[in-house]
């Protein structure tokens, strides 16, 4: 008896222990916020191009370690779907774009790329600056033909720190560590893309 009764408060502490962490953990993991101000989609000789706003700062940590020569990689994610009632959303487009922040110690800057372009800051403020103003980003190539002008989508776009491209040590270290938490929530907003200006003859 008594071992059955003391079993059995063993199992019931185990219980609790794990229903604190269901409740409480999430609370220790949310990430830094990144804020999204109200993007706007326009036409270009290109498709459609992509501007908004986000508004965040680095920690102690992730400026240190910026600072140090280490690369950290943000990644704008960004969707088009249009919407059914009679099943879930049809997603027409989904497009990606890294950015990679370093600093080198040689020319004492901070360089901000996105595949081949790349620009440099004399000071971390600047180059986070940048980043945080998206410009003419071609989310919708003009010869897509999923897309119409003058119908009705939903738009999506995030910004996010990922960690899965930093070096192998520091993936590890940053597993469920708040400090290395940074992402948005999915902005999401209905959109009619506009139609291409007519070229004059």
């Amino acid at each position: 008896m008594v071992s059955f009764t003391a079993c059995s408060k063993n199992v019931i502490d185990h219980l609790r222990r794990w229903l604190w962490l269901l409740v409480f953990l999430p609370l220790f993991a949310t990430a830094a916020e990144i804020e999204i101000a109200p993007p706007q989609i326009s036409v270009s000789e290109d498709g459609y191009v992509l501007a908004a706003d986000f508004s965040f700062e680095l920690n102690q940590r992730l400026e240190e370690t910026v600072t140090r020569g280490v690369v950290l990689y943000f990644v704008a994610d960004f969707e088009l779907s249009r919407p059914r009632w009679y099943w879930l959303d049809e997603k027409l487009v989904s497009r990606s774009q890294t950015y990679r922040l370093s600093y080198h110690a040689l020319t004492r800057q901070y360089r901000l790329s996105t595949g081949a372009l790349h620009q440099s800051f004399s000071t971390l403020s600047e180059a986070l600056r940048m980043l945080a103003h998206l410009r003419n980003w071609v989310v919708v190539d003009k010869n897509d033909k999923a897309v119409h002008a003058g119908e009705p989508y939903l738009a999506a776009l995030r910004l996010r720190l990922d960690i899965t491209q930093l070096p192998r040590p520091f993936q590890m270290s940053a597993l469920g560590n708040r400090d290395w938490s940074l992402a948005s929530d999915w902005k999401t907003w209905p959109v009619i893309l506009p139609a291409a200006p007519v070229e004059a003859k």
